[in-house]
């Protein structure tokens, strides 16, 4: 199944909610994992971004659906990129 890497930033009304409901982000992870996109691993990060996922979705169209979801709430803002496993990628430039 593909996987991407998503980094996000919360928006102030996001900061908020995680806030006061540090449990929101496990409770957003099933929501995810409803949509078609299992959350492998999550790290809080610092920086220009607040969190990164490694995800795996069934295809590119099913992480934007999802993405496009996540973003209509208001408090957290996307980006999404494919990855590819190394050992792959040589295989095809082999």
């Amino acid at each position: 199944m593909p996987k991407y890497v998503v980094v996000s930033t919360l928006t102030d009304e996001g900061a908020k909610t995680l806030k006061n409901r540090p449990s929101r982000v496990k409770e957003v992870n099933q929501e995810l994992e409803n949509m078609g996109v299992k959350v492998l691993e999550q790290y809080m990060v610092l920086g220009s971004f607040d969190f990164l996922n490694i995800v795996e979705a069934e295809d590119d169209a099913t992480i934007a659906k999802a993405m496009v979801e996540l973003a209509s709430r208001g408090t957290i803002r996307t980006q999404t990129m494919p990855i590819i496993p190394v050992d792959e990628f040589l295989e095809k430039l082999g």
